[in-house]
This record gives C-alpha cells, structure tokens and sequence, in this order.
C-alpha cells in the first residue's frame, strides 16, 4: 500500500509539472515570476505612501461590497420605521431609510459603514501626499512621465469617486452638495442647462441621480481606479523605482529589500497597520452621523454644511468670489460660480498633468533620471509646490468660513475679507520664503562641506582664544551633498548673430527656475565621480561608486 501511495504521488508530481511546463512555454511565468520576486524595493518610509493609498483601496472595495448587499439606491419615498425613534414616520427616500438600517439595524453595519468613510478620506489623502513626495523629488522626470500622468488620474477618480459614495446617503448634508454641484454644472455657459438635465434626468433632484451615482460608485469608477492601479503598479515592475542619491546607488542601479521575503513581510505588516488604525477611526471617532442631519429636503439647508477635505478648497473658492454676471447674446454667464467651480478644478488638474512637460521644456535634452532631488537643490519648485499648497489650505479654511466666524465671535465679512487678502498674498510669501529657505539650505551645505562638522569639544587657539573643534564629515554625507542635478539655464535660439532669436520665453523660464543656487566646493576628482554617478544608463561603464 505504501508503495503504491508512493508511486500515485509521483505520478501527480509528474503530471503537475508537465502542466506547469507547458503553461510556461506559452506563457513565460516562471520567468517573469522570478524577476519579480527579485524586484528591489526601497527601503525610505517616503516610498510607502503609495502603499497606504494602494491597502486603503483594498479596504475600501472590501467593506463596500459588504454595504453593496444592504444599500438601496433608490429615491422612492417611504416612511422611516426603523429603530432610530426621532426619525419614526418622516418621509424619506429608500435611499437615506436603507443607509438608516445599516446604521442601526444591520449587526456591525455603523462600524462598517465608517470604516468606510474613514478609509475613503485616508484613501485620498495618501494618493494627495505620495504625489507631493514625487512632485517636490523629481520622480515625475524622465521616464516617468506618463506615471505621473497615471497617478493624476487616479487622483481625479478618487476625487470623483468619493463625491459619489458622498452623496449617496441622500441625507441634508450630501443633498446640499448635490445641490451645490447642480448649480456648478448650470454655471456653465451655453451647455449647461442641458448637462444640468441629462445628470439628474430632468428637474433636481429628480428620480435618477442617486441610481446613477450609485452604478458610478460600485462599477464604473472602481474598475477605472483598479484598472489604472495595475498599469500604474507595472510601469513601476518596468521603470524601477527612484531612490535617494547614497554611497553605491547611481542613476544605473536600484538597491534595496528584494521583493520576497523581506519587503513582502514588511507590506503585509504595513497593510495590517493600515487596516487597523481606520477600524480605530471608526469605532472610537464617529463621521457622517447622516441621522443628525435628516433627509434631503430641497427647502433646507444644513447649518454647518462642509463637504469631505478633498472637495472642500471647491467650497472656499465659491464662498469667496465676489458677485459677479454678465449677460451676453441673451446667455447669462454666473462668474461667481463659473470661475471657481468649473475654471478651477480644471485649471488645476491641467497644470498637474502639464507639469513634468512644462519642466523638461526648460531644462533641454536630459538623460533619465532615477536619483531623487532634495528639495532644497530645486528651490523653484519646491517654492512653488509650497506656494500651491498655502493657496489650497487658504481655500480649505474658507470652506469653514461660517464655522469659523460663530466659533471665534468673528463678523463673517470679516473672515471672508481676510481669508480673500491672504490668498492673494499668502502664496507670494510662501513661495519667496520658500526658496530664500532652500537656497539658505544650499548655503549651509556648503559651509559643512568647507568647514565639517561641529565636535564636542573646544580647542584653544595660538593667540589664547577659544574655538570649538570640527571634524570632517562622513563620506556618506559628502556623497548626499555633492550629487544633485544642476540643469542650468538655456540659452540656445538666441545667440546675438540671430536675426531672430527664437525661444526668448522658454529661455527666461529657464533663468528664472534654474537662475539661482548655491554652488558647492568640489575637488575635480570630486566633480568626475558625481557626474560618473549621475550618468544615464548605458552612457557610462559600471564603476566603484564608494
């Protein structure tokens, strides 16, 4: 018996790798598999952002399809008879009295529905700051720009894909933004009218928005996002990621953690931490208790109304821009509302998706680049991220404008005036502190490089004096400092022999972003290993860069 047990397994064990093999031939998974699992990974807590986006996600899509099985997209009116006594007998659509019963009659569905929530903001907040980390390190650059094309628009789905499970509740509070929304969309001139119509399926609120919102919600959007997640995942396999400029790494290798066993453990750790610090959220910290707020009532309005963080700068450019309309050819066109609401956001995503464009348009021909900048060494854009940044806190604070102005015992005018001053100035301050503090940071770099580093302890001078004894610093350091990308400004097409010379706009950009810097004491043989190191692949040989 045993040996016939033996020779059973053997027989399986032959089988199942002749079905492996031929699997293999025709596709090449035992190849892709092993270089895959040999993938480095960097080690710096900055390049897990995308990590805490990407769990957050999967958080997402796993109590959704939890809440998918109770929700009722529905805006047929009923009366509440649920457990929640206050509300007993008020009209409501199925809507809100589905998202009533998961809330206090589903077991566990109040945690659910926050873990929900709270993940949703996480989720966007992670994607906002991972494409601030690659923004202000230059991991946009060549040859990742179509990524960042990739992770803009996750951004924009994750924005959209927010509002709508939002407002899918159809409670006091999301029925205002949707109200809010439907007076954006009719802001638009010519069009908008007829947009306002075919989303909400004739008069708002109507019958069809929330059924619309919710296929939105559930289908459309996720396999956008996850479609887009999985070639934005390969493009990093392909690409390789950046890294920060260290003794051994060059712009031609990756090191780091292999992908098994050592970053695997760490990802599924980071994924548990992830999914247990939202389940806190949500179990000691309540959001969106849609109960407080009651249904949507199209002549009410909730005192307090704010939108989630992600959509709230929306909010503050609208309470901020002064009246103003024009009529024209018989079309009224609402500025106040057209502007910020529709001018805005686009404006915005359109700088997003036309920025690593516009850099590599001033900078010139440039080899790929997989060493990270420190911010310091690009003052003008990282002054102009923080400028950008300062702009959108000023515009998030003045979505609270009302809450601040009965909190603090403030006239509204008031808060409207000086929040409306500080994002003209504020920016402007932000920007030229800014880069007067990252060239300030250049200056100290330099003096460390000419001066080493202070030691603990003080040395007398010849003539009697005191001074503290410094030491030189550490190849480590030095290697950080000296290696940094110096794209200088472009002078080509106009030269003074030209009769017409050409690019004097892109040129002036180049002055004014590359214009200034501090430059750094640097032997040649010094100045030879930097540019050996920064070298492309495959434009120079493999050297000891230590």
């Amino acid at each position: 018996m045993a040996v016939a047990g033996e020779d059973g397994s053997s027989r399986s064990t032959a089988r199942g790798e002749r079905v492996v093999s031929a699997l293999d031939k025709r596709l090449p998974v035992s190849q892709a598999g092993r270089e895959f699992l040999r993938k480095a990974f960097p080690d710096h807590w900055s390049f897990l952002l995308g990590e805490i986006a990407l769990y957050s996600l999967l958080v997402l899509v796993a109590t959704g399809v939890f809440l998918a099985f109770f929700f009722h997209p529905s805006m047929a009116k009923q009366s509440y008879t649920g457990s929640y006594e206050p509300l007993q007998g008020v009209l409501m659509s199925e809507a809100f009295a589905s998202v009533m019963h998961i809330s206090f009659d589903v077991r566990g569905g109040l945690l659910i529905r926050q873990i929900h929530h709270w993940g949703a903001l996480v989720f966007v907040a992670a994607i906002c700051v991972h494409l601030l980390r690659i923004f202000f390190t230059g991991a946009f650059r060549r040859p990742r720009e179509a990524n960042w094309t990739i992770g803009v628009t996750l951004f924009l789905l994750a924005v959209l894909e927010g509002f709508c499970g939002y407002s899918l509740p159809d409670d006091l509070l999301s029925g205002t933004g949707l109200r809010t929304t439907q007076g954006i969309v009719l802001s638009i001139p010519v069009v908008g009218t007829y947009l306002s119509f075919f989303v909400f399926g004739g008069q708002f609120p109507g019958h069809e928005i929330i059924p619309r919102l919710y296929v939105a919600h559930i289908l459309l959007l996720p396999g956008l996002l996850l479609a887009l997640v999985t070639v934005h995942l390969t493009f990093i396999v392909y690409h390789k990621h950046t890294q920060w400029a260290l003794p051994g790494r060059t712009n031609r290798n990756v090191i780091g953690k292999p992908f098994y066993p050592q970053y695997t453990t760490k990802s599924l750790g980071l994924f548990f931490a992830v999914a247990g610090v939202l389940t806190l959220l949500a179990a000691l910290l309540q959001i969106n208790p849609i109960w407080a707020f009651g249904p949507y009532r199209a002549d009410q309005v909730s005192i307090g109304s704010q939108p989630d963080w992600y959509v709230g700068f929306l909010e503050g450019a609208l309470r901020l821009m002064p009246a103003a309309e024009t009529d024209v050819a018989g079309h009224t066109v609402v500025w106040d509302v057209f502007l910020p609401g529709v001018v805005l956001p686009v404006t915005l995503f359109l700088v997003l998706y036309s920025y690593p464009y516009f850099e590599r348009w001033i900078t010139g021909p440039a080899p790929e680049q997989h060493l990270c900048d420190r911010p310091r060494n690009q003052p003008t854009r990282t002054a102009l991220g923080v400028a950008a940044v300062s702009a959108y806190a000023v515009l998030l604070m003045a979505g609270g404008q009302d809450v601040i102005a009965f909190v603090f015992g403030i006239r509204l005018e008031w808060v409207t005036y000086t929040l409306r001053t500080a994002l003209l100035v504020l920016p402007f301050l932000a920007y030229h502190a800014t880069k007067r503090a990252c060239l300030g940071l250049q200056a100290a770099d330099r003096g460390r490089l000419l001066e080493g580093r202070a030691a603990a302890e003080v040395r007398q001078t010849a003539d009697g004096g005191y001074q503290q004894a410094r030491t030189l610093l550490p190849p480590a350091e030095v290697y950080r400092i000296l290696v940094r990308d110096e794209p200088r400004p472009r002078a080509h097409g106009t030269e003074v022999w030209r009769w017409f010379r050409k690019h004097r706009i892109r040129n002036a950009l180049s002055r004014w972003y590359f214009g200034k810097r501090v430059e750094l004491p640097a032997t040649d043989w010094q100045r030879q290993r930097v540019e050996l190191v920064r070298a492309a692949p495959g434009a120079a040989e493999e050297a000891d860069d230590t």
